[in-house]
């Protein structure tokens, strides 16, 4: 994953602490693991720091969106099977874990081929702007959130976003880290 498609801020500090937190995990331990002190965790979830790219991804490694228990596979099921336009994706990296079909059918590229796959290239100016807003609503800090906001029709090669009122909801997943729940439905009328 490309280091600089990632807004790396506050949400890094968060997810990092609630992962490590959620898992009983030690810095001590988990500074061991990546090979840099524990002064350094420690900065890392204050904020004081960001990582080294090689620090970096090995940290998404273990707090991106990974849905491996029975409840996650049920919420990635549900989404595949739904009706509405719906996706989910880490909320961290906005890696793609889910799409509907009816949400696929808005898209040039089969969701297959996205899976796993950052969908940030792809956010609309309103989305880029909601994402730069989500520190101020306390996103990262609580377990579970829901967002709205209005985005304007925003073409690219592989995704086309239309008109629409947007729902972001944080769902926390069974290993500590979290996903993010995408609901469009048609600005005139929400």
């Amino acid at each position: 994953m490309p280091f600089d498609l990632l807004r790396i801020d506050d949400r890094l500090s968060h997810g990092l602490r609630h992962w490590r937190r959620t898992g009983g995990v030690k810095q001590e331990s988990l500074a061991h693991d990546i090979g840099v002190s524990q002064a350094t965790i420690s900065r890392l979830e204050s904020g004081q720091a960001l990582p080294g790219e090689r620090d970096l991804h090995q940290l998404l490694a273990r707090i991106s969106a990974s849905p491996s228990a029975p409840s996650d596979r049920q919420l990635i099921r549900f989404v595949r099977q739904s009706a509405e336009p719906l996706h989910l994706v880490c909320d961290l990296t906005h890696r793609l874990l889910a799409a509907s079909p009816s949400r696929a059918s808005e898209w040039a590229i089969a969701p297959e081929r996205l899976n796993g796959r950052s969908l940030w290239r792809y956010a609309s100016p309103d989305i880029v702007e909601a994402e730069c807003g989500l520190g101020a609503i306390g996103w990262h800090e609580r377990t579970s959130l829901e967002t709205r906001f209005v985005t304007a029709s925003f073409e690219c090669s592989a995704i086309s976003i239309r008109k629409s009122v947007v729902h972001w909801v944080r769902i926390p997943l069974a290993n500590g880290t979290f996903a993010r729940l995408v609901r469009t439905g048609n600005a005139g009328t929400e």
